[in-house]
């Protein structure tokens, strides 16, 4: 096991070398690679076009065969700029990404935490929001416990890549099992909080509490974060986000409530994914299609799994 750590020690320094190195390319010379990857990926490898086109037919059945098309290859083109912003990030200075990563709002924010009350910000795997992270470079204050909850990818080099990439400008990584202790924590050390749930991914069975149509789909999703506004009393935002052009973004702060349990259940998740289903149908080629989403459905979820005292369990089937 010490040997298996070493290696990708080395391994993970010899990436981040060849990662930051590459990053200080200029950007219009990652745009060009873009250009080249998206050939690769679009007509060569042809990265999950299945899971692509399924996703486009079921969410936009109103589209001819040729729109849809037309919007995948949009999709392609948009994920290949996505993957060389996320290297070109590595090395891009505060003032750099403060212009290209604009957040319309941010006084709101900073004017929730004066007031004493922390804040969940709501996005989506829309337009680049990986840079996204960068948003506690708007907020003032330097005593502000700035986050982001994170999935640990099973690859540890990766994950530990990734995780200085979204940690450079302040924000934390913070692991979903460990979402509720982190808070607490700041929360005993006086530290008013503004943690970020990326929050449209498929959630595992056991996770799944909630059901509701998104983008023309029955789709289960995560409650986990609108339970944790409850529990803390946490104002909610939704960030709408927008590509301006080519390395430009615009998200806007958009509060969803500042008192979570005058709410009926679920309503601020419903709330959010409403949100979010307008964002994507504005400029539709900016979200993940490439991921599965609705691998998931209520028909196997009722014959496999059922709700006891709260918790999701699997049913004792002979």
């Amino acid at each position: 096991m010490k040997v298996k750590s070493v290696l990708n020690s080395i391994l993970y320094w010899l990436l981040f070398g060849l990662w930051w190195l590459a990053s200080l390319l200029p950007m219009w010379f990652h745009y060009v690679l873009a250009d080249v990857l998206y050939v690769l990926v679009a007509h060569v490898l042809r990265y999950r076009h299945k899971v692509i086109d399924k996703n486009l037919a079921h969410a936009f059945p109103e589209l001819s065969d040729a729109e849809r098309r037309h919007l995948k290859h949009k999709f392609y083109h948009y994920f290949c700029d996505f993957i060389v912003e996320i290297v070109k990030y590595a090395t891009m200075r505060p003032d750099n990404i403060k212009r290209r990563m604009v957040f319309h709002g941010a006084e709101k924010v900073q004017e929730i935490l004066s007031e004493g009350q922390d804040v969940a910000f709501m996005l989506g795997h829309y337009c680049n929001w990986e840079w996204m992270t960068c948003y506690p470079i708007w907020l003032e204050g330097h005593d502000i416990a700035c986050g982001h909850v994170s999935h640990e990818l099973e690859n540890p080099v990766v994950n530990r890549l990734m995780r200085t990439l979204r940690n450079r400008l302040g924000s934390q990584t913070v692991a979903m099992q460990e979402t509720l202790r982190w808070l607490l924590r700041e929360r005993k050390e006086g530290r008013p909080t503004v943690l970020a749930y990326v929050s449209d991914q498929v959630p595992l069975w056991w996770n799944i509490h909630h059901w509701l149509d998104f983008m023309n789909q029955d789709t289960p999703v995560f409650t986990g974060m609108e339970r944790i506004a409850r529990k803390l009393n946490q104002a909610v935002i939704y960030i709408d986000a927008r590509r301006v052009r080519r390395g430009y973004y615009e998200a806007e702060v958009q509060v969803i409530t500042c008192e979570p349990n005058s709410l009926p259940e679920f309503a601020i998740t419903d709330e959010y994914f409403r949100r979010l289903e307008a964002t994507i149908r504005r400029e539709p080629q900016y979200w993940l299609w490439s991921h599965n989403r609705w691998k998931r459905t209520r028909e196997e979820f009722n014959r496999d799994y059922e709700v006891k005292d709260g918790r999701v369990v699997k049913k004792n089937r002979p």
